[in-house]
């Protein structure tokens, strides 16, 4: 993206310096990998499923075969009910789910590093942001970085001012919207409610963020070393509303050294 250095802003959203970004933000944004490391990502948290062998065969049932006037499936001989067939009452599965279906997505290390590295280039590039639909207009600079003071930040409410003063709180306001909006829709299918995903902070050490970001909807905290494409592309769409301590941007630049 030809990124060579950034702003770096205070929690009073004024600019205390600038500092040299790493060649990571220089990456090729590449979608299609992105979304392959985030499948693989979520498939590992999948569960095995199966059934009892014995499901749907517990019966008597068994064909009159041919001569009575109606089909041949298996039947009770009391009842004249069918049983135990694929399609009746009670009756087995035709292909049941089985422990030993590979549902783990492989990706290879190379690919997962491509996929991180685009992802973190993604979060420097204002049109990609703001295309994922996060809200953009009062965001100072990309890649957003502020000084490690936000890191010990202990009250959710000193931390609503910072969003504020840099400009990411428009879009914290835009994740606590959506819930109201879809709450009103009616049908949760199976979960309390479904919410945009909002900003990312990235740390290098908490001294009280996690907590105090804990309250606000939306916002995600993680580690420099805990990030993969997943946090940094949700739903597979590079491209999230990223804050970066200064110290985080530091230990990036170890990651420096290609693919």
């Amino acid at each position: 993206m030809g990124v060579v250095s950034c702003k770096v802003f205070n929690l009073e959203g004024k600019r205390v310096g600038r500092i040299r970004l790493p060649e990571i933000f220089e990456t090729t944004l590449r979608p299609d990998v992105v979304k392959r490391a985030v499948v693989a990502i979520q498939s590992h948290r999948l569960q095995p499923q199966g059934r009892n062998p014995m499901a749907g065969k517990r019966t008597t049932a068994e064909s009159w075969g041919v001569g009575h006037g109606m089909s041949r499936v298996p039947r009770l001989r009391e009842l004249r009910r069918a049983a135990f067939a694929p399609g009746t009452v009670g009756g087995r599965l035709t292909h049941p789910p089985v422990t030993q279906k590979k549902i783990r997505k492989k990706i290879s290390k190379k690919e997962r590093r491509l996929a991180l590295f685009s992802a973190i280039a993604a979060t420097g590039s204002k049109e990609t942001v703001g295309g994922r639909g996060h809200a953009v207009d009062d965001v100072p600079d990309f890649p957003l970085v502020v000084t490690e003071d936000i890191e010990s930040m202990r009250r959710t409410q000193d931390l609503k001012g910072v969003f504020i003063a840099i400009g990411v709180w428009p879009d914290v306001y835009r994740v606590r919207e959506s819930v109201k909006v879809r709450a009103g829709k009616g049908k949760t299918r199976g979960r309390r409610r479904k919410m945009a995903v909002g900003p990312l902070i990235v740390i290098s050490k908490n001294d009280g963020i996690v907590e105090a970001a804990s309250n606000l909807p939306g916002v995600d905290v993680a580690f420099v070393k805990d990030l993969n494409a997943e946090l940094l592309a949700p739903g597979a769409h590079p491209g999230r509303l990223t804050v970066w301590t200064r110290s985080s941007i530091e230990e990036l630049r170890n990651w420096d050294g290609g693919i």
